[in-house]
Formats: structure tokens, C-alpha cells, sequence
């Protein structure tokens, strides 16, 4: 299980520049957290006091009970083995191949034998898509595909706290929701805590079950994350929407007389670029894949969710209600989907909705916005799926498909 990480009154500055100030946060055992802000505001600076490459002037950072500010390079040394940690540029050695980089927290601090470290380091690199990559130099490849690596070598010790600066920068919209599902997966196996920093607003409202936002040197609110996305503050309403009128600026201070002349713009109707969706709705979060543990963390944070709720607004308790009521939906559907798989020999036969199993290595992936399955494989064929009548149920054309599978229907 993962470790609490508690931060207390934590300050730092480089020379005279201060870059946050007297921040106070506990990231809970075993969930997942997401640190919002600005560009510049410090964020990747505070997963690198985190685990003690950078020594703040005021405060502690206590992990596993040990304060990292205070203890000795040995203790440090022995404290950093609970951490996974993926680098916003990916921090590959690059005279390494990626096998090697991955392999190298096994090397360092197991004695495991290179066949028992090829094993580990494989299963990983399949993880992350990057099958067939393994012998390749950092400078060989693309910016996305060393983040996926960086990934990959966070993995390999199985850690009880991981820490991701900006997982989804070099990545495409697809490869950036795998990694996020995979980070939901891997803290419902092995239930570690995870920090996630990220200027994606998507991730923010879907994948962490607690969110904090630092902002002018601050920490403006850390907390459950039905808490920041129904909050009223003027700044975080501004970042979700991704709209420049408000109090976040091109510089840090937005100037006053901008400041005004944005004011009168908004007033005359002009758009601030942001979008207009509605935060108010509190999207589910990201469910484990069917066949995956249920996260423990659920029931811990519900717990204390319930308990705040008679100090929110009426608005937001509303939203917060009908987003666990779909959450238990969709936790009950995927529960009832990975029973019938496993009672039927990896298939579900009878009624509307009929599954058949795909051959090892090519497995058929959808929801109810899916319009193409992707069977897996270069040489696998891809299916347009309808939506017949407007409806829920995803339909293939009822046709021998090349692996030999009838079609079928997937209900969303």
C-alpha cells in the first residue's frame, strides 16, 4: 500500500526569488492527487523537493514517517526506494539504450539476476506500448515515446508513491488516455499514491481523487476534487475553463490597467477564448478496467467527501451526489462485464448482447463514443461500428470478420 506524504509550512526560494510559500498538504495513502497551476508557479519544483533534490528553507516533508529535510544522505538515500518518478522531459540516459535506462532501478538497488530483470523490464516496456523499441537510444526515438519510457522506468520497482510531472506533454489525445487509465489500474493493484502534475484539464477532472492548485507563491486549495471543481474562486474557475479574462495573466501579476480594459471587454460581449462547457456537472471519474481490483482508495475518499459536504453549497453537494450515483453505475457494470467474462471462459453469450473472444494479443476495446475498434496488431483489422437509431448499443456489420469472430454488439 502507499505511504502519506504530509507537507508542512514548506517554503522555497532561489536567491532572492520566491517560489511558493508555507505550503501545507497531505497527499492520502493510496490515492491519486493532481497539482494544477501556471506555468512557472513552481509545480515541478515541489515534486523535486518531494523526494529531496531540492532542500526548501522553512517546513518538513514527512514520508513513511521520516522527515527528508532533516535526515541524514543514507536515509534519504534508503526513503527515495519508495518512489517512481517520471521527469516532465523523460530523464533518460542517453548512451543508454531503453531497455538499459528502465532496467536500471533494478541494477541499482535489487539483486535481482538479468533474466529475472529482462522479465520485469519487458513486461513494462509492453505496458507502455513501446514493444519492439527496447534496444533504441533516447535520441532515436520521439519526445512522446521517452515520456512513455520515462513511464516505464517509474514502474519497474512497483512503488508506493509515484510522482508525474506533466505525464501527458509529447503525448497525442490516445496515447495520453491510455496513460491515464494505466495510472488508474496500477493504483487499483497495488494501491500506491500518486502526484500528478499537469496543465491537462481533462486528467484534472477524471483521473485524481484530490486536487490542489498553486498560484502567486500559494497553495491555493488542496482538497477531494469534487471540492476544487465545483469551487467559486475566480482563479480556479479561470484555469479549468482555459479562458484568459481573470486574475491569471500572461506574467504571474496581471497589470492592472489590463486587468480593467479585459473587465470592459468581457462586459461588451467579447470572448476570452475559454470554453463554455458547464463545470458545474462533475464528470465520473476514470474506472479500473474490467478484471482489474476494485481501488481501495474509493471508500477513503468518499468518507471524507461525505463528511465536507454539509459545508458546500447547495449546488455542489447536488453535483457531487448524482456523479457518485454514476460512478456506483459504472463500478457495477464493469464488476458485472468481468464476472461474465470469467464465468464464460472469456466470453458472454445469450440476449442482445453477445461477446466472443479475440485471439491472444488482439482485444477488442470500446465505449459507448467509440466509433473504430482496434483489434491490436499491425496486420488486424480495424471495424467502423454504427450507432443504430441514436442509440446506446455500438454495431458492427453482421460479417465474418478476419479472426474469425462473428459480429456483435456492445452496449455503452
Amino acid at each position: 500500500m502507499g505511504v502519506e506524504v504530509s507537507v508542512e509550512g514548506l517554503t522555497k526560494s532561489f536567491g532572492s526569488q520566491n517560489i511558493w510559500r508555507d505550503v501545507t498538504l497531505t497527499l492520502p495513502e493510496g490515492e491519486v492527487s493532481a497539482l494544477l497551476g501556471p506555468s512557472g508557479t513552481g509545480k515541478s519544483v515541489f515534486l523535486k523537493t518531494l523526494i529531496g533534490l531540492l532542500h526548501p528553507e522553512q517546513g518538513s516533508v514527512i514520508i513513511d514517517g521520516t522527515d527528508i529535510t532533516q535526515c541524514s544522505a543514507k536515509e534519504l538515500y534508503e526513503i527515495r526506494k519508495l518512489f517512481g518518478v517520471l521527469f516532465q522531459d523523460g530523464a533518460l540516459f542517453g548512451s543508454m539504450s531503453l531497455f538499459d535506462n528502465i532496467a536500471f532501478p533494478l541494477r541499482e538497488h535489487t539483486k535481482k539476476k538479468e533474466n529475472e530483470v529482462r522479465d520485469i523490464v519487458m513486461e513494462k516496456i509492453d505496458l507502455v506500448g513501446l514493444t519492439g523499441a527496447e534496444d533504441k537510444l533516447p535520441g532515436e526515438i520521439s519526445g512522446g515515446m521517452r515520456k512513455r519510457a520515462g513511464l516505464a522506468r517509474a514502474l519497474v520497482l512497483d512503488p508506493q508513491i509515484i510522482l508525474c510531472d506533466e505525464p501527458d506533454s509529447g503525448l497525442d489525445p490516445v496515447r495520453t488516455a491510455y496513460i491515464s487509465q494505466l495510472l488508474i489500474d496500477i493504483n487499483a493493484q497495488i494501491d500506491a499514491t500518486i502526484l500528478i502534475v499537469t496543465h491537462n484539464i481533462n486528467i484534472a477532472r477524471t483521473i485524481p481523487d484530490n486536487i490542489g492548485m498553486l498560484f502567486r507563491k500559494e497553495l491555493v486549495m488542496f482538497g477531494p476534487r469534487e471540492q476544487l471543481l465545483t469551487s467559486e474562486q475566480p482563479v480556479v474557475k479561470q484555469f479549468l475553463s482555459g479562458d484568459r479574462f481573470g486574475p491569471i495573466g500572461m506574467s504571474e501579476e496581471k497589470d492592472e490597467a489590463v486587468q480593467k480594459q479585459e473587465e470592459a471587454m468581457q462586459a461588451a460581449g467579447i470572448s476570452g477564448g475559454g470554453t463554455k462547457e458547464d463545470f458545474t456537472e462533475i464528470i465520473p471519474q476514470v474506472q479500473p478496467n474490467p478484471g482489474m481490483p476494485e481501488r481501495k482508495a474509493i471508500a477513503r475518499h468518499r468518507e471524507r467527501v461525505h463528511a465536507m459536504l454539509p459545508d458546500l453549497p447547495e449546488n455542489a453537494q447536488e453535483a457531487i451526489r448524482r456523479s457518485q450515483e454514476q460512478e456506483d453505475q459504472i463500478r457495477e457494470e464493469s464488476r458485472a462485464h468481468a464476472e461474465d467474462m470469467a464465468g464464460g471462459g472469456g466470453g458472454r453469450h445469450g440476449g442482445d448482447n453477445e461477446w466472443t473472444s479475440a485471439p491472444a494479443g488482439n482485444v477488442a476495446v470500446a465505449d459507448a463514443k467509440t466509433d473504430v475498434i482496434d483489434y491490436g496488431g499491425s496486420d488486424a483489422p480495424t471495424e467502423q461500428w454504427q450507432t443504430p437509431g441514436g442509440g446506446d448499443a455500438l454495431t458492427k456489420p453482421s460479417h465474418r470478420a478476419a479472426d474469425g469472430n462473428e459480429g456483435r454488439t456492445i452496449q455503452g
